[in-house]
């Protein structure tokens, strides 16, 4: 029993150690949002904000508030073009077995490991022909791109493990196959359209490569782009910086902590099966 004991006390000891250096970076963001510009570049650093300032989150609220509000209408964009384009191809793969299904599978994996500053000069071009540079909705489209495949992915294996049985009974009392997906399927797999939903959302939220492309110098600019413009050669606001890196935080972690229950069943659907 004291062996046993003193295993279990060391693995909790490591594991405390190892969250703490994960967690430290966080810590040390929310610790120079606090810090005034005259102690950012004393040595040694002091650990705790001694002599605390709230000026970099009164500049967050005087200058922020715009590429906030436009990041959230892009994460919200890219979470709804992502499951209208990625719910109906999973349902087709899983269910409806068309032919090249494999190919496109193997298609959906090579996509994400495309670079995406590769696909950003792309859409680039494209986009420098149509008009939709520095755009929000050429924005939306392109952080779609990030998501669809990996949506298309979950999708497919969560609604493997849906019973034909209620698909049959369905067709038997007259539904075709988009009145069967709206009633029956999708329904059923809200656990993987929240999944997806969170991460096409984290996604576009953090999204700095195509921003940066594609709509930098706009009217309407995300968060991350709002953060860059704070860091130049002659001016590095680095209280301003990482308060609004903490309030940009902010909401991830709470859709994150909100939505993690449903997050595990529908990352882990279709893993095992009857």
């Amino acid at each position: 029993m004291s062996r046993t004991r003193g295993r279990t006390r060391g693995k909790t000891t490591i594991g405390v150690l190892l969250t703490a250096i994960m967690l430290f970076p966080v810590y040390w963001m929310l610790n120079v949002s606090l810090t005034r510009d005259q102690d950012m570049r004393k040595s040694p650093p002091d650990l705790f904000p001694t002599h605390g300032t709230l000026a970099g989150y009164r500049t967050v609220l005087d200058e922020q508030l715009p590429y906030l509000g436009t990041s959230l209408v892009i994460g919200l964009g890219t979470v709804v073009l992502t499951v209208a384009l990625a719910a109906p191809a999973g349902y087709a793969l899983a269910k409806l077995r068309p032919r090249g299904g494999g190919v496109l599978s193997f298609v959906l994996l090579a996509a994400q490991m495309i670079p995406g500053i590769i696909m950003a000069m792309g859409f680039y071009a494209i986009y420098l022909q149509l008009g939709l540079l520095q755009s929000v909705p050429g924005l939306i489209v392109a952080d779609s791109t990030l998501a669809v495949p990996f949506a298309v992915l979950i999708f497919t294996a969560f609604m493997s493990g849906i019973p034909g049985e209620l698909l049959q009974a369905a067709q038997m009392d007259g539904a075709q196959a988009l009145r069967t997906f709206w009633s029956v399927v999708l329904p059923m797999s809200r656990n993987a359209v929240v999944t997806v939903s969170l991460f096409a959302f984290l996604w576009s939220w953090s999204d700095f490569v195509f921003a940066s492309t594609l709509v930098n110098g706009g009217a309407h600019e995300p968060i991350t782009l709002g953060i860059y413009h704070y860091i130049g050669n002659n001016n590095q606001e680095w209280n301003a910086v990482m308060a609004t890196a903490v309030v940009a935080s902010l909401p991830a972690a709470v859709i994150l902590v909100l939505a993690q229950r449903y997050v595990a069943a529908g990352v882990t659907a279709g893993a095992v099966k009857d």
